[in-house]
């Protein structure tokens, strides 16, 4: 696709924005799942008997569960009490049992064509090595285990491996500093580590074992350090510490019958980034969270284990990678595409010759990928044959209408259903999302709960409300739900349960209803500006910048103004080769104004050749109000490129001598 091709590009995207709703086709809803919009009634009408259904219908139970919620000490919510079950199992012994163990379970590749396909009963293997790997060191039920490893097959293993003994796993994102590593483990009195002599980004090698050292010095409770054997970076191995996982696994007995689980046992902990407060330890249990991601993942995704190549192309260290590459696709049989690599290496065509290579049917990634790879250009994916992909999903934050469009157009090639997904580490499990083979897919919308979920937009006096924005709350206990804080169980009721009493969760996000009840999520409520008084979404100010054809990406803040209380400051990166000038800037206020009104033009706009994001690619928008501030920037371990930093500063700096 040359120039002219995307110039068309644009023209026909601008079209597509006065389309208010994409219907999935005919030929898709025939052969969905689910296709009959009386499901959503059928939930509503007993949740608790909806859910339990699902629970015994999609997961195998040494002992099922005869009841569904028990809600007598609320918020500390119990599914399925008087069941008892085990992940691993559900996730491996099943399959395998049943004669499917040939089937892949995960085509793994790295970002220098380095390929493994692992089948389930190769992963079984794997697991049971390693979950008596695990015992013979002294770790067993409810003991905290902490796996740090980059997208390779032994990050699954190792999560596995865990549940199968009842040990507690606390997974830390690959891109981490160590010394956030050092801190979760420290939070969680970790008893092991799961790590790796190095690992690969962008063609170089990143030496983990010797910074895990340097890090974790000071946390007494770590008994034992598993180190995997990846990159061959040189390390140092302390003696009666640290031990190589595959030397471990091979002294290990081959078979570990799976401990019988509690549906209430502890599953695994997962620790909230934090920005400017201490991480939060999320905790979920057994049977409920896997309930909940098998549901979803399945109807969701119309998953057909028999013929989809699923990919989630998210990080395992990420809660989408726990429920939505590990847990959720392994109990449903699936096969899955792992992928240790960056979008753009060696080229920024990297996923789109994976989805040919592979034939991926079902592709679930974030706004942000979609918007990078918008900014690089539709000539890429142009290259390759996705004519097998079906259904594509986003996750992570709202997706501007037209990313939704682009995603939809240049991927799906415009016959690719859409589900636009909301839910959060601490739902566990998808909560509010269009199913494809029932409902229409608005752009930006995540359009209805799904069955069996109790959404609403409260005001701040805890009333509904339509039509304006409000609070995004869950009005109902659901399986997936985390059931507290680890060791802070004050700090999960005051953070979720205090505003409005027991029965209602407190999202954090802002969002409203259309006059077709449909959701629009709007980011968190502290991304809000007050310019004058009102109240202005950050998310819905960003839409309307990107929905310039010039415009790549943009991260709104509010920046102190003696006139209006607060200003709006737009970091704005352009497509292509289109540069920014003072005559650009008044096109995009303008624009602005159009979109939303006047008040909401952005009274600053500084150019950015890249945004500040994590390594998971979320836009550090608390950086941005540092340097818009002349503040002392904050945290910046887990950036993926500090220089963008770096530039951003010299940029306000100049902006500020301008100014006098």
């Amino acid at each position: 696709m040359g120039v002219e091709g995307e110039v068309d590009l644009e023209r026909e995207l601008i079209d597509l924005l006065a389309v208010e709703s994409f219907e999935p086709s005919e030929a898709f809803r025939a052969r969905a799942l689910l296709s009959d919009p009386a499901v959503y009634e059928e939930a509503a009408a007993d949740p608790e008997a909806w859910w339990l259904r699902q629970a015994t219908e999609l997961l195998d139970w040494i002992e099922t569960p005869s009841q569904g919620l028990d809600e007598s000490d609320p918020p500390f919510y119990r599914w399925f009490a008087d069941g008892r079950l085990n992940a691993s199992a559900n996730c491996l012994d099943r399959h395998v049992e049943a004669g499917r163990g040939d089937r892949v379970a995960f085509h793994w590749c790295g970002e220098e064509g380095e390929e493994r396909d692992v089948t389930y009963t190769e992963l079984l293997a794997d697991v049971q090595r390693f979950a008596n790997a695990l015992r013979d060191r002294g770790i067993g039920k409810g003991d905290v285990v902490g796996i740090y490893l980059p997208m390779i097959p032994a990050v699954v293993v190792a999560m596995l491996a865990c549940a199968r003994i009842g040990a507690i796993h606390n997974v830390v994102f690959g891109g981490f500093a160590a010394e956030a590593v050092r801190g979760r483990m420290e939070f969680s009195h970790a008893k092991a580590l799961v790590t790796v002599d190095g690992a690969r980004r962008r063609g170089g090698t990143a030496p983990i074992k010797a910074r895990v050292d340097a890090a974790m010095g000071a946390v007494d409770s770590i008994e034992t350090i598993f180190v995997v054997r990846h990159t061959g970076a040189e390390c140092e191995m302390r003696a009666g510490r640290d031990v190589w996982f595959e030397e471990a696994m091979a002294a290990a007995a081959p078979e570990c019958p799976p401990e019988p689980m509690a549906a209430e046992d502890p599953l695994f902990i997962l620790y909230t980034s934090g920005s400017t407060a201490k991480p939060k330890g999320i905790l979920h249990t057994t049977g409920g969270y896997l309930t909940g991601v098998a549901c979803t993942h399945r109807y969701v995704f119309d998953l057909r284990p028999d013929e989809d190549v699923y990919w989630c192309a998210a990080d395992v260290g990420w809660v989408t990678g726990h429920s939505y590459i590990v847990y959720g696709p392994l109990i449903n049989g699936a096969t899955s595409v792992i992928y240790e690599g960056a979008p753009d290496y060696p080229e920024c065509n990297a996923w789109w010759e994976i989805v040919e290579r592979f034939g991926v049917t079902i592709l679930y990634t974030a706004p942000t990928a979609i918007r990078a790879c918008m900014k690089w250009g539709a000539h890429h994916p142009a290259r390759h044959d996705l004519s097998s992909l079906r259904l594509l999903g986003s996750v992570g934050e709202p997706i501007n209408p037209k990313a939704w469009l682009w995603y939809h157009k240049v991927i799906g090639g415009g016959r690719c259903p859409i589900v636009d997904t909301w839910w959060q580490t601490e739902t566990g499990q998808i909560m509010l999302s269009p199913l494809p083979g029932i409902d229409a897919a608005k752009p930006g919308s995540v359009m209805l709960p799904l069955p069996g979920i109790d959404a609403a937009v409260f005001d701040e006096n805890g009333e509904p409300v339509e039509g304006r924005e409000g609070l995004l709350v869950l009005r109902r206990p659901w399986p997936g739900m985390l059931r507290t804080l680890y060791r802070e169980e004050e700090r999960f009721v005051e953070t979720y349960f205090s505003r409005f009493g027991p029965q209602t969760y407190l999202v954090g996000d802002a969002a409203r209803r259309d006059a077709d009840g449909c959701f629009w999520v709007l980011g968190r409520v502290d991304d809000v500006i007050i310019v004058s008084g009102h109240r202005l979404s950050t998310a819905e100010v960003e839409s309307a910048i990107v929905s310039h054809p010039k415009v790549a990406e943009a991260a709104v803040i509010g920046q102190s103004d003696e006139q209006t209380g607060q200003a709006i400051c737009a970091f704005v990166t352009l497509e292509g080769d289109h540069e920014g000038s003072e005559e650009m800037i008044a096109e995009l206020r303008d624009h602005v104004a159009e979109r939303i009104g006047k008040l909401v033009r952005p009274k600053r706009v500084i150019w950015s050749g890249d945004l500040p994001k994590t390594r998971s690619g979320k836009i550090m928008r608390r950086l941005l109000r540092d340097i818009a501030e002349g503040r002392e920037l904050g945290d910046v371990t887990t950036l993926r490129d500090p220089a963008v930093m770096e530039g951003l500063e010299r940029k306000i700096a100049a902006r500020r001598d301008e100014e006098g």
